[in-house]
């Protein structure tokens, strides 16, 4: 029986791919779960973005202002960071 430890099942070597194969699994679970948390909180970045820009667009002028009897920029004071029309003040930025 010369070629008997040929045809044994080596169970070491099972083993030892088994553990291969499980180690490999848990890197793709940590790197799925990281990329999952990435695109969760560009969902909510785009979400907000959206927020802004329909309010940008949708915002109905209201009372006076809506007549043309206030002054331009005095019905809204507070800096508009993200303006589509161009009238954004020079200088802001968003952490001010």
């Amino acid at each position: 029986m010369t070629f008997d430890f040929l045809f044994r099942p080596n169970h070491t070597a099972y083993l030892r791919r088994a553990a291969a194969l499980l180690e490999e699994a848990q890197m793709a679970r940590i790197e799925h779960q990281a990329a999952a948390e990435h695109h969760s909180a560009l969902a909510r970045m785009y979400a907000e973005r959206v927020r802004r820009l329909e309010n940008e667009l949708y915002r109905q002028p209201q009372g006076a202002a809506a007549h043309g009897l206030v002054a331009e920029g005095a019905a809204d004071d507070r800096p508009q960071l993200y303006s589509l029309d161009g009238s954004r003040k020079p200088g802001l930025t968003s952490a001010s």
